[in-house]
């Protein structure tokens, strides 16, 4: 079945493209050159590889050796002999917009496996009906420097394994071959459910979006056929449900967790903090101060959960009282989602942290867009819509001495 040439997503999009053909002139001098005997005549002639119709065509990523892989067949074809030579492949996937949480995962992946693979794909089984899937930053021109930038430090650094090999950026027909099954909860299609550790937390306030998760992470597994694949900590309960599927769905593939990577006053890096703008950015880092509070009363010995959220909520009151006794035109205004105390397996919210298994302190806040705008603030990316903020932190086992808690674990 013939495929419809494929049209860039950007404008702006340029990539290199390598070509193997031989002009019909150099053809028809090489055919000329070599009189045929009449017996050879009578045979079948093979196609020559330098046809047009055998044109071999390679896209990268310009000035650098990273294969631009758009259709799930040709990915296949590039993997199969790196499984024939025993050699490791480690997965990063993406939405697109890179920043140096996508950078170190990919720095991961590249001390550990042979090739890296990068995946760049907005899924949409992923959006809710009504959040930002219209909005959410295409980058590809940016995306693709950062990789080449990183793929020439990679190339300078002797301690990798391996480097950028290949990006992948199907398109959604290729993902969903049988057609986008829809955003709504009760879309009819082949999905993958992850329950119930899919339903809490963030699936309860976005209940179809773990179900994107899995089955876009499900069908891109099964492309890539990757060794390792490697996730940030900033969404901790992604990486609870990826861990899920893997385990009991038997996939051949190990999850990495790498730690979530922050900004130097605490906020954790997003592609969605392009939407906050200036002044709702200096506000956002709230919810880490939150969970810092929370984290410090369970050092203290704290392990009721009445205590230990209470240390966290106290401190989003005391920022929103602030906020409000502020103009329009100069606060920046929150809502707290949820901020929840939960096993660290399951995601179920204790009573009271075991010590001897620790917990997550997770939350999610929604920053609201801007009352009145300053004349020539920055507002954020598309005008600075509400924007939906998640972070979370481990509480490490205590380790016990003499009955007494002691010091992490």
């Amino acid at each position: 079945m013939l495929r419809r040439p494929f049209q860039t997503p950007m404008a702006g999009a340029v990539s290199s493209v390598a070509t193997v053909a031989a002009s019909a002139s150099a053809s028809a001098s090489a055919s000329a050159s070599t009189s045929a005997t009449a017996s050879a005549s009578a045979l079948p002639r093979s196609p020559s590889p330098f046809s047009r119709a055998h044109r071999a065509v390679v896209e990268t990523i310009p000035s650098t050796p990273i294969r631009v892989i758009r259709t799930v067949d040709a990915f296949r074809r590039w993997r199969k002999p790196h499984t024939i030579n025993h050699r490791t492949v480690g997965f990063v996937p993406t939405m697109g917009a890179m920043h140096d949480g996508h950078l170190a995962l990919i720095r991961a992946a590249a001390r550990e496996n042979h090739h890296v693979v990068v995946s760049i794909y907005v899924n949409p089984a992923q959006f809710g009906v009504k959040e930002d899937l219209t909005s959410y930053p295409v980058t590809w021109d940016a995306d693709t420097t950062a990789l080449a930038r990183l793929d020439r430090e990679l190339a300078e650094d002797g301690v990798n394994l391996g480097r950028v090999s290949a990006v992948f950026a199907p398109t959604t027909s290729d993902m969903y071959p049988s057609g986008f099954p829809g955003q709504e909860v009760d879309s009819k299609g082949s999905f993958v459910n992850i329950t119930p550790v899919g339903d809490v937390l963030e699936g309860r306030t976005r209940p179809t979006f773990f179900r994107g998760v899995a089955t876009v992470c499900m069908k891109l597994f099964n492309i890539v056929q990757p060794d390792r694949v490697y996730f940030g900590q900033k969404d901790v309960q992604q990486t609870v449900v990826i861990r899920r599927m893997v385990e009991d769905l038997m996939l051949p593939t190990d999850v990495v967790i790498c730690p979530t990577q922050r900004d130097p006053d605490g906020l954790a890096l997003s592609s969605r903090n392009v939407y906050l703008g200036t002044r709702r950015r200096k506000l956002a880092v709230v919810l880490n101060t939150a969970l810092r509070a929370a984290e410090a009363a369970y050092g203290a010995g704290q392990l009721d959960r009445a205590a230990i959220l209470g240390a966290a909520h106290d401190v989003c009151e005391t920022v929103l009282r602030a906020q409000r006794d502020m103009s329009p035109d100069r606060r920046a205004l929150f809502e707290i989602d949820y901020i929840s105390l939960a096993d660290p397996d399951t995601l179920q919210e204790v009573d009271a942290v075991d010590a001897s298994r620790g917990a997550v302190i997770s939350g999610a806040i929604k920053m609201l867009p801007l009352e009145a705008a300053q004349p020539g603030e920055d507002v954020g990316h598309a005008g600075g819509p509400a924007v939906r903020l998640i972070d979370n932190i481990i509480l490490k086992p205590a380790a016990v001495e003499h009955g007494s808690l002691g010091g992490y674990a």
